[in-house]
């Protein structure tokens, strides 16, 4: 049984969560907390699997709840955010700090889409759950990484050569993706696209983030334009990013919506198969950490058509399920460590 407690100073939300989590036989509700205080001091004497924790609250908010319970008793916790800029900014941070993951907090929605919200809200608890905790890499901080330095050429032949890195990431993979990005160089030679599971409103603002951090230019994907070297692109959230060769010089960035076969939006499989389609053996496929399997179609594609592969070893995922399925397919060429993870990159192109 995974017992979660719910934090949140709404009595229509507590009783949300909690109905949805009592649906499931595997899951119970621990208790409920009103304000941050009530967070700390519930999670200490209840010993819960999983935390819900809002972010705007009385007495003590979710941010500053959020930091001591990673100092007294680190926990899976799961922010429950607005779907609006001031959210995501707020939600970016909690990442930052030590939350997994989050669920976006629509009120409209929870009416309209009530039963869809709820599959995913189970799911993510149930796999969580039954997950070791790593707390990400690097939390608390702000990336003090320089980056590294591109090799010299080692001569790869033509159709070894790596002309584009796909990248795909779920739960903990805002974290790792900050770890990454922050150490590639200015020069760095092809473009990068990505596909971090995320809501729309939460894509530009983490786009943003990352670009402070980072020497090379990353920017959320706009429809239309094209991709060029040493820019890394975050797709959109709420849809899927493709991309098509226009002409032999210049590839674009395409966002559509209409993939209903794709559970996750934006989907790493939509984004690393047209990759492929575009560049054929001259793409490096990478998947982080994050729940499910999304990526490993496109994974194993990349490998098929005479690309390069690499996952997130098991010891550094906040959750071990994306690369799990990927090398448990046989389509990981390499697995490496997250604190690696931007070394074999620059070495690869």
């Amino acid at each position: 049984m995974i017992k979660v407690l719910i934090v949140d100073d709404s009595a229509f939300m507590r009783n949300t969560l909690s109905n949805m989590i009592s649906s499931d036989p595997d899951i119970q509700v621990a208790g409920i907390a009103r304000d941050g205080i009530e967070a700390v001091e519930k999670v200490a004497s209840l010993k819960p699997d999983i935390v819900t924790l809002d972010i705007e609250m009385p007495r003590m908010d979710g941010i500053e709840a959020l930091k001591r319970i990673m100092d007294t008793n680190p926990l899976p916790v799961l922010m429950v955010s607005s779907l609006t800029t001031e959210g995501a900014k707020a939600t970016l941070d909690a990442l930052d700090i030590g939350a997994v993951d989050f669920i976006p907090k629509n009120l409209s929605d929870l009416s309209i889409n009530i039963v869809k919200i709820k599959d995913v809200f189970i799911d993510k608890i149930k796999k969580l759950g039954r997950t070791r905790f790593r707390r990400p890499a690097g939390v608390g901080k702000k990336s003090g990484d320089k980056p590294l330095e591109m090799p010299e050429s080692k001569g790869y032949k033509a159709h070894r050569r790596v002309s584009i890195v796909a990248i795909g990431s779920s739960t903990g993979g805002p974290k790792a993706l900050q770890n990454i990005v922050s150490k590639i160089p200015a020069n760095f030679p092809v473009p990068i696209v990505i596909a971090q599971h995320m809501p729309p409103a939460f894509t530009g603002p983490f786009a943003e983030r990352l670009n402070q951090l980072s020497a090379i230019h990353i920017k959320e994907a706009e429809k239309g334009e094209p991709i060029i070297k040493g820019t890394a692109y975050i797709a959109p959230g709420g849809g899927h990013m493709s991309l098509l060769r226009r002409k032999l010089t210049e590839t674009t960035i395409e966002v559509s919506e209409d993939r209903g076969e794709y559970i996750y939006r934006p989907s790493v499989d939509v984004l690393m198969l047209s990759t492929v389609e575009n560049f054929s053996g001259h793409v490096l496929g990478v998947i982080l950490t994050g729940l499910g399997n999304d990526g490993c179609k496109g994974m194993k594609e990349v490998k098929n058509k005479g690309g390069r592969t690499i996952a997130e070893s098991e010891e550094t995922c906040v959750v071990y399920g994306m690369p799990k399925s990927v090398v448990e397919a046989g389509a990981a060429d390499k697995i490496v460590p997250l604190d690696k993870m931007a070394g074999e990159i620059i070495n690869a192109v």
